[in-house]
């Protein structure tokens, strides 16, 4: 049985990691995979009450692969981690089958009570670089978390979140494959560019008028400044 999930494990990461070109590379190179398998044990040692060993196992990997998974942590099958440096998964953490999580990314409490504080991730759930998410809440199965977003509610099944703190900018009901973080919606960039537009009508219908009333239009180092802005936008660079 501990075989069979170590080769299920094994599949799992030439599955999402391109990179991965051969077994041993696998085994001995991917700090994520060891995190993982690292857990397991510690967390067999937690639910048999042997929570010292357990905590110090954890405290050992931590070391070893710079991811923290507290050993009471519950994590389902064809779980990867990519990267992994700086992950963080607190105690009372669940997570469901096939999730996918980038390096940086926290799943932290909020309460010094000692009860369910740590998110809960459904199946195929995909969670993006540096991305925080805090207390007791739900990612429903399917949901996309975007790069460096804070998470502070429950996330519906299929959607996908974004920003600080993060709001559903689509809701795709259906499975994840991959997170195409160039793809996401930003919908801070969107609201700057449509107040540009805005202005930009604003600074036309005023040359127009004093045009009318035959006044000398002042267009300076501001409006340069503007139209610089706007070029960055509309080339993806503010983004």
């Amino acid at each position: 049985m501990l075989f069979k999930k170590m080769r299920e494990d094994i599949r799992t990461v030439f599955s999402e990691d391109p990179a991965a070109r051969n077994i041993l590379e696998v085994i001995f190179l991917y700090p994520g995979l060891h995190a993982l398998w690292m857990h397991r044990i510690a967390h067999w040692l937690w639910t048999h009450r042997i929570r010292f060993f357990a905590r110090l196992l954890s405290h050992f990997t931590r070391f070893l692969t710079a991811i923290e998974i507290h050993p009471g942590a519950v994590i389902g099958r064809r779980f990867f981690i990519d990267h992994g440096a700086g992950v963080v998964i607190g105690e009372t953490a669940e997570i469901g089958d096939d999730v996918l999580i980038y390096q940086g990314v926290v799943l932290g409490g909020t309460t010094l009570e000692k009860k369910k504080r740590h998110p809960t991730l459904g199946n195929n759930v995909v969670i993006g670089a540096a991305a925080v998410l805090l207390g007791p809440i739900t990612v429903g199965d399917g949901a996309r978390v975007g790069a460096n977003s804070v998470v502070v509610k429950s996330v519906p099944p299929g959607a996908v979140v974004v920003g600080v703190p993060a709001r559903v900018v689509e809701d795709r009901q259906k499975p994840v494959i991959d997170l195409e973080h160039g793809k996401l919606p930003d919908p801070f960039s969107e609201a700057i560019r449509l107040i540009l537009q805005e202005q930009g009508s604003l600074r036309e219908r005023l040359r127009k008028l004093e045009g009318l009333k035959g006044l000398e239009s002042a267009s300076g180092e501001l409006d340069r400044k503007i139209t610089e802005i706007e070029k960055m936008f509309s080339n993806g660079e503010g983004i």
